[in-house]
């Protein structure tokens, strides 16, 4: 298949499934085996793609960011904080960075995909069930989270270190667990992973840009813009989604998925 086409397909992939709760590294694994698309080429192209839909919740939040570099937002009484953000990702930043090599080496099959899909879907319908009928309790403001619940939901996160669990289904799933409303979970979890995945995609980086040579640029570049636009767009609908929905369509989604790739790969 070209490679233009390619980088379109999983440009596409990686937009749409990297801020909705359903994997976009199990969805990319399981394209890429599909595709035939994979060694030192994929793995860099798999950064470039996710620091397009980086870019594009930078470009949703940006008045956020923008107050994490003036003096109110490092006070931790005034809203959502730089402490706040910290308390959600440095201890899995640490985690991650010293079990990177086993994860690369022993979880990214379509199997452990399989796994991460179908528990993590079970994950979203239980927080569902524990929130049931619980609605008015929860904080429904990203500003008014605690440090506590930030630290809770970073914990919540490690489950996201196996391939298919999804970072944001984990989080969102778990911050309905500690008190957040769906909204303001995606709203803490889409905010958080802008400094994760940046750190997490130029660590990669910088271990694959000697596989780069000149004549990969411009599937790169149509990578990195698809990922931004597709991004950007779901983003944007799943923030109005959860302002009505629940999250059991995704659960129902991951654990079909799940069937469909074991019966695929395995079968």
């Amino acid at each position: 298949m070209d490679l233009n086409l390619i980088a379109v397909i999983v440009g596409i992939v990686e937009g749409l499934t990297e801020f909705l709760p359903v994997s976009s590294t199990g969805h990319m694994i399981i394209v890429g085996h599909v595709l035939g698309f994979e060694g030192q080429l994929a793995d860099v192209f798999d950064v470039f793609v996710q620091l397009g839909a980086i870019l594009s919740v930078v470009f949703i939040y940006k008045e956020r960011f923008a107050r994490f570099f003036t003096k109110d937002g490092w006070d931790i009484n005034k809203g959502l904080s730089v402490w706040h953000v910290a308390a959600g990702i440095v201890p899995v930043m640490l985690v991650a960075f010293f079990l990177y090599h086993y994860i690369k080496e022993y979880l990214f099959s379509p199997f452990t995909v399989t796994i991460g899909l179908f528990l993590g879907g079970l994950l979203l319908m239980f927080a569902e069930y524990r929130t049931k009928g619980r609605e008015a309790e929860l904080v429904d403001d990203v500003d008014k989270i605690s440090i506590r619940q930030a630290v809770w939901v970073g914990i919540y996160q490690f489950l996201s270190l196996w391939p298919g669990f999804s970072r944001s289904g984990s989080t969102i799933a778990g911050g309905l667990l500690v008190g957040l409303t769906r909204s303001a979970a995606a709203n803490y979890t889409f905010v958080i992973a802008v400094p994760l995945m940046f750190v997490a995609c130029i660590y990669d980086l910088l271990k694959n840009l000697q596989y780069l040579s000149a004549g990969d640029l411009q599937v790169l570049v149509i990578g990195f813009v698809v990922s931004f636009i597709v991004a950007y767009i779901s983003v944007l609908w799943f923030l109005k989604f959860l302002q009505n929905s629940k999250l059991t369509s995704f659960a129902v989604y991951r654990i079909l998925l799940a069937g469909v790739t074991y019966w695929y790969f395995y079968m």
